[in-house]
C-alpha cells in the first residue's frame, strides 16, 4: 500500500510536518531540476539519515520506492534566496537536530562513510563539541561532453586531484583582520573557468552539516550567523571535514549560453576518473578524518 508523505509548499510542511523533523540527522535535498534526482536521494537514505526531505516542484516525478519513502515539499529553490529560506524555516522547528542540505545531484561523502552511517560519525563529531563540519564542494563532471552533453554521468565522472587552494577569510569588522579559523577555499571548475563565475560564487566551502538551534541562520553565502559553526576545526587539533561531490557547476557551465560553447571538454592534465569512495577524497586531501578512525 502507498503511503505517500507529501506537503504543498514550505509552510504547510513547517506547520504540520515538525513530527518529521524531530529526530535527526535529516538531510534537505533542494531540486533545482530532475537531473539525477533519484540517485540523490537514494544516496542519502543509504548513509543512514533518519529522514530524506526533497523539496521540489510539484511536477517533478520520483522512482516509486522515493515517493513512499521520503518526505515530499513542494517548492521553488530556484527562487531568490530560496535555499537560506527553507533552511532557516527548518532550523527553527528541528532545535537540536543534525541537518544536512544539497541540491540534486550532489553527494554527500565523508570519511569511511562505506562502513559508518552518518550518525556514528555525527555522534563523534558532537563528543568533540563541534555544532557544525566543514565541507569542501568538490566538482564532479563527465568525461565526454559529446555523449553527455549536460555534463552530467555517474558512470564515467571525473574529479580534479589538484587545484584547490585556500585563502584567508578577511573580517569586516576587525579591520579586515583574518577570521579565527575561518579559511576561504577554491578549487574545481570555478577556479578553471572563473570568467564564467561570479565572484561570490567561487567559493567551494559550505557549512553544509550542521546542529539546529534557536536564532541560528543560513547565509547566502554559506555560512551561519555564528561564526564558531563557520570554523574549519576548534582551537585544540583538526576535526572531520566532509566533501560534497557534485555535478552543479559543471551542468550550469554546459547550460549557461555564455560558457557552453567555450567548452569542449571539462578534462585536463589532473583531471582524473571519480571512484566514488571516501578513500580516493582522503588521499587527494579533500576532506579530513580528523581523530576519527
Amino acid at each position: 500500500m502507498s503511503m505517500q508523505i507529501t506537503f504543498s509548499d514550505l509552510e504547510v510542511f513547517i506547520k504540520g510536518g515538525a513530527g518529521f523533523l524531530a529526530k535527526g540527522p535529516l538531510a534537505l535535498v533542494f531540486a533545482e531540476d530532475e537531473t539525477e534526482l533519484d540517485t540523490t536521494l537514494r544516496h542519502h537514505q543509504q548513509l543512514g539519515f533518519h529522514r530524506v526531505i526533497g523539496f521540489m516542484p510539484k511536477e517533478f516525478s520520483l522512482a516509486p520506492d522515493l515517493a513512499d519513502t521520503i518526505v515530499r515539499v513542494g517548492y521553488d529553490v530556484r527562487r531568490d534566496g530560496g535555499l537560506e529560506r527553507a533552511v532557516n524555516a527548518v532550523i527553527d522547528v528541528a532545535e537540536g537536530q543534525w541537518v544536512f542540505y544539497c541540491y540534486n545531484a550532489e553527494y554527500l561523502f565523508y570519511p569511511f562513510c562505506e562502513t559508518r552511517v552518518v550518525g556514528e560519525m555525527l555522534a563523534f563529531h558532537t563528543e568533540e563539541r563541534r555544532d557544525a563540519m566543514l565541507s569542501y564542494v568538490v566538482d564532479l563532471y563527465a568525461g565526454d561532453l559529446d555523449s553527455y552533453p549536460n555534463a552530467v554521468s555517474l558512470d564515467s565522472a571525473f574529479i580534479d586531484r589538484t587545484g584547490y587552494y585556500a585563502l584567508a577569510r578577511p573580517d569586516a569588522a576587525n579591520h579586515n583582520h583574518p577570521k579565527e579559523r575561518q579559511l576561504d577555499f577554491f578549487g574545481g571548475l570555478r577556479w578553471r573557468y572563473e570568467e564564467h563565475v561570479p565572484l561570490p560564487r567561487r567559493k567551494i566551502d559550505r557549512v553544509s552539516l550542521f546542529r539546529a538551534k534557536a536564532g541560528l541562520r543560513l547565509r547566502e553565502d554559506h555560512t551561519f550567523n555564528d561564526e564558531e559553526y563557520n570554523t574549519y576545526a576548534c582551537p585544540w587539533h583538526n576535526n572531520l571535514t566532509a566533501s560534497v561531490c557534485s555535478f552543479r557547476t559543471a551542468k550550469a557551465l554546459k547550460r549557461n549560453p555564455g560558457s557552453t560553447y567555450d567548452i569542449e571538454t571539462f578534462r585536463w592534465h589532473n583531471s582524473v576518473p571519480f571512484e566514488w569512495h571516501s578513500r580516493q577524497l582522503l588521499d587527494l586531501g579533500l576532506m579530513e578524518p580528523g581523530q576519527w578512525f
